[in-house]
C-alpha cells in the first residue's frame, strides 16, 4: 500500500510512477476524500472538545433551567459528534477500498515499456545444449520413462494436475532438499510455514482484493491455500517492530503453491509448465530502505547460483515498468532454456517491494534506540520454481536411449540413482 501522506505531498509524482505502469488510478477522488475526512475530523474533535468543557461546566450549574437547557444542548451536540464519526467512517472505508487497489510504483531505475515485449535482456550465461538427436519435450519424455502421469492426475482431480513417479518424485524432491540446503549455506534461515493463511496475511503480500479470482479459498472460514511461500513470510512479522540491528532477516521456505489460473489452451499450457498446483523454494529478506536495493542483486546471483551448479543456460531480464506485478518496484526474471519445448521457462522472479507489503502488513523495524519506528522494505524471489525446473532437467540431460542423466549435485538427494531409466508402469 503506498504512503497516504506521499499520495498527499506528491501527487504528480504518483500519478507519473501509475502512468508509467499504464495505469489510470483515481488519485484525485482519493485526495478529495483525504480531504474531507481531515476536514471532518478537525470539526469532531471542536465539537468534542466543546462538549468536554460544557460537561465540566454543568456540575458547577446552580439553576436547574441552565442546566437542563445545556443538558438538551449537549444531546443535540452529541448526536452530531455521532453522525459525523459515521461519515468519517465511511469515508475511510470508501479511502481503504481506493487504497487498496492501488499497484506499487516502479522505481526510477526501471525501464519503461508498456508489457513483456519491452523487457530488457540483463545477460545470457552459457550456451543451448547440442544434441546429435532430436529431443524430446517434457510430455513425451517423462511419461516414457514412467515417471510422469498426466491420465491418473486428471483422474484424481482435473485437468492441468499430474502424478509424479518413482524416480520423477524423487528428483522433484531432490531439487527442493538440495535448493533449501544451498540458501542456508547462502545465510537464509530455512523456515517450515502454515500452506493455509488467513485472508489478513494475504492481503498483507498484495494479493488480496485484487487475485481472489485466481486463489483457493476455505468455503468455511477465512482461510486461503497459498499461491506462493511469499504470502505466509510476508506474514511472519506482521504487526511487529523488529530491532533494526538484526536486519537484514533472510528466510528459505518451501511451500506447494494453489492457484486458479485461468489458462488458454495451447503451446504455453502443454505439459507441466503451468498447473494449478506446483512446487517452489522461495527467498525472502526484510531489510532496511537503505540496503534494499544491493539486497536484491544479492538474491538475483543468490538464484543464479542454482542455474550455474545445475549447468542450465540462462538468461536474466529486467521487468519494465508495464510488466511488474502489483507489489513490486523491481523485478529480475530469471529464464532457463529447455530444449525439448525450444522455448525459454521463467523459474524465477526477484522483486523488490520496498514498503508496500509493510504496510500492508504493519510490518517495523526502530533503527535505533528511541527513535520512531518506520516500516521494512521486503524482497522475495524464487529459488527456484518447479515443474519448469524439473523441465529444464528432464529435458537437457537427456541421452539418445530416452534416459535422464541426473546431475551430479542432486547425486546425495537421489538414494543412488544417476540415470533415470523407463520404469516398470503402475
Amino acid at each position: 500500500m503506498l504512503d497516504m501522506e506521499w499520495i498527499r505531498n506528491k501527487p504528480d509524482e504518483v500519478k507519473a510512477g501509475l502512468s508509467r505502469r499504464g495505469i489510470e488510478a483515481p488519485i484525485d477522488r482519493l485526495l478529495a476524500l483525504d480531504a474531507e475526512r481531515r476536514k471532518l475530523l478537525t470539526e469532531v474533535e471542536n465539537l468534542k472538545a466543546e462538549r468536554n468543557q460544557t460537561s465540566k461546566a454543568i456540575g458547577k450549574m446552580k439553576q436547574a433551567e441552565e442546566r437542563e437547557q445545556k443538558i438538551e444542548a449537549m444531546r443535540q451536540l452529541g448526536e452530531r459528534i455521532d453522525g459525523i464519526d459515521a461519515q468519517v467512517r465511511d469515508i475511510e472505508q470508501a479511502l481503504n477500498d481506493l487504497a487498496v487497489e492501488i499497484p506499487n510504483l516502479p522505481d526510477p531505475s526501471v525501464p519503461d515499456g508498456p508489457d513483456e515485449s519491452a523487457n530488457v535482456l540483463v545477460r545470457t550465461v552459457g550456451e543451448p545444449k547440442q544434441f546429435d538427436f532430436e529431443p524430446q519435450p517434457h510430455w513425451d519424455l517423462g511419461p516414457a520413462l514412467g515417471i510422469l502421469d498426466f491420465e491418473r492426475g486428471v483422474r484424481i482431480t482435473g485437468s492441468r494436475f499430474y502424478v509424479l513417479k518413482g524416480a520423477g518424485a524423487r528428483l522433484q524432491r531432490a531439487l527442493i532438499s538440495w535448493m533449501l540446503d544451498l540458501h542456508i549455506r547462502q545465510g537464509y534461515m530455512e523456515m517450515y510455514t502454515p500452506f493455509i493463511v488467513r485472508g489478513q496475511t494475504v492481503f498483507a503480500a498484495g494479493q488480496l482484493p485484487k487475485f481472489r479470482e485466481n486463489l483457493y479459498k476455505d468455503h468455511e472460514e477465512d482461510l486461503w491455500m497459498v499461491p506462493t511461500a511469499e504470502v505466509p513470510l510476508t506474514g511472519l512479522h506482521m504487526d511487529e517492530i523488529l530491532d533494526g540491528e538484526t536486519l537484514p532477516r533472510r528466510y528459505a521456505a518451501y511451500t506447494p503453491c494453489f492457484r486458479r489460473e485461468k489458462m488458454s489452451a495451447g503451446r504455453d499450457v502443454r505439459g507441466i509448465k503451468r498447473g494449478h498446483q506446483f512446487d517452489k523454494v522461495e527467498m525472502y529478506t526484510y531489510s532496511t530502505p537503505e540496503d534494499s536495493s544491493q539486497l536484491l542483486e544479492q538474491m538475483l546471483e543468490h538464484a543464479e547460483e542454482i542455474c550455474r551448479q545445475l549447468g542450465f543456460n540462462y538468461r536474466v531480464l529486467e521487468l519494465c515498468a508495464g510488466d511488474l506485478s502489483f507489489s513490486a518496484r523491481k523485478t529480475y526474471d530469471i529464464e532457463v532454456w529447455a530444449p525439448g519445448c525450444e522455448e525459454w521457462l521463467e523459474v524465477s522472479s526477484l522483486s523488490n517491494c520496498g514498503d508496500f507489503q509493510a504496510r500492508r502488513a504493519n510490518a517495523r523495524y526502530r533503527p535505533e534506540k528511541g527513535a520512531r519506528p518506520r516500516h521494512m522494505h521486503t524482497l522475495n524471489g524464487s529459488g527456484l520454481a518447479l515443474p519448469r525446473t524439473m523441465i529444464a532437467v528432464l529435458e537437457n540431460y537427456q541421452q539418445p536411449d530416452g534416459s535422464v542423466i541426473v546431475p551430479e549435485v542432486l547425486h546425495p538427494w537421489m538414494g543412488g540413482i544417476e540415470v533415470i531409466q523407463p520404469e516398470e508402469q503402475v
